[in-house]
C-alpha cells in the first residue's frame, strides 16, 4: 500500500491569472502544498498534474523530494473539468493499487502543513472511515433560500438539519425567496459558548481509497469524517483579496 499525494494545478486561471506559480509570501503558490507533503512523514510519492511548462519547470526547480510531474491532458485542465476528472486521469494511467490511499491536496490552500497532513493521516487510521477532509468549525448561523423536505420516514430528517429548526409550514418548504434557519432555532437562539456548530470543508486535504474513488468517481465516499484543522486555514484563494488575506495571515503565523 502506497501513500499518494495529488496536487492538481492548472495554467489557466480567470481571477488571478497563473495564480498557481504567482509569489505568495515569498515563494510561488503551489510550492507551499507540495512542500507540505513532501515534508509529510506518511506521503510516499507527491504528483503535480499540469497543463503547463512553465508550470513544471518552476515544480521541477523546486527540487522537493518524493515530488514528479504529472502532464495532465488539456480536456481536464478547462474550467468546466472537474478535479475528480483529472483524479481518474492519472489512476488509470498509471494503475495504482485499489488499497493505495489518494491524497488530494488543492494549491489554494497554502496554510497546510506538514503536520496537518501526518496527523489527518493518523487519524484516518484509527477512525474506521473510508474517507476523510479537512475542516473547521464554524459557529455562524446558517440560513438557506430554499428547502427541501426529504424523510425517508417518519423521523430522520436525511439533511441532518435540527429537527427543532425545520420549516413549521408547506409554504417555508418551497423556493419562495425567504430564508429558513439551517443549523439552529431562532425562536430558541443557543449561547455561542453552547452552540455545537458546524463542520465546514476547507478545501486543504482529502484522503480516500483508489479503489473508492474508481467505483464512485468521487473524492469522498462511504463513511465520511473530518480532521479539524484551525480556522484561519479556512480561506482558499480563489479571488484576489484572497490572496491579500491570506498572504497577510501566513505572515503572523510565521510560515
Amino acid at each position: 500500500m502506497s501513500n499518494i499525494a495529488f496536487i492538481p494545478v492548472r495554467g489557466g486561471s480567470k481571477s488571478i491569472p497563473m495564480k498557481n506559480i504567482k509569489v505568495l509570501n515569498g515563494k510561488p503558490l503551489v510550492y507551499w502544498t507540495a512542500a507540505a507533503a513532501s515534508g509529510a512523514g506518511c506521503i510516499d510519492k507527491v504528483i503535480i498534474a499540469t497543463d503547463s511548462e512553465e508550470i513544471k519547470k518552476i515544480v521541477l526547480g523546486f527540487e522537493l523530494p518524493k515530488v514528479e510531474v504529472y502532464d495532465r491532458n488539456p480536456e481536464n485542465a478547462s474550467d468546466t473539468a472537474s478535479t475528480e476528472s483529472v483524479m481518474l486521469e492519472y489512476i488509470k494511467k498509471t494503475g495504482l493499487k485499489q488499497e493505495d490511499n489518494f491524497f488530494l491536496i488543492q494549491a489554494t490552500s497554502p496554510m497546510l502543513k506538514s503536520e496537518h497532513i501526518d496527523g489527518m493521516y493518523n487519524e484516518f487510521l484509527i477512525s474506521g472511515a473510508d474517507s476523510m477532509f479537512t475542516g473547521v468549525l464554524e459557529k455562524q448561523f446558517h440560513w438557506c433560500t430554499t428547502y427541501v423536505d426529504q424523510l425517508s420516514d417518519g423521523n430522520t430528517d436525511t439533511t441532518g438539519r435540527n429537527k427543532n429548526s425545520r420549516p413549521s409550514s408547506t409554504a417555508e418548504l418551497q423556493n419562495n425567496g425567504f430564508l429558513v434557519p439551517v443549523n439552529y432555532d431562532y425562536r430558541n437562539r443557543p449561547r455561542r459558548q453552547d452552540f455545537e456548530g458546524l463542520i465546514a470543508e476547507n478545501g486543504a486535504c482529502y484522503i480516500n481509497t483508489v479503489g473508492n474513488i474508481l467505483h464512485d468517481k468521487c473524492r469522498l465516499s462511504g463513511k465520511i469524517t473530518a480532521y479539524e484543522l484551525p480556522s484561519y486555514t479556512s480561506y482558499e484563494i480563489d479571488e484576489p483579496n484572497d490572496w491579500i488575506i491570506v498572504e497577510t495571515l501566513m505572515k503572523y503565523y510565521e510560515y
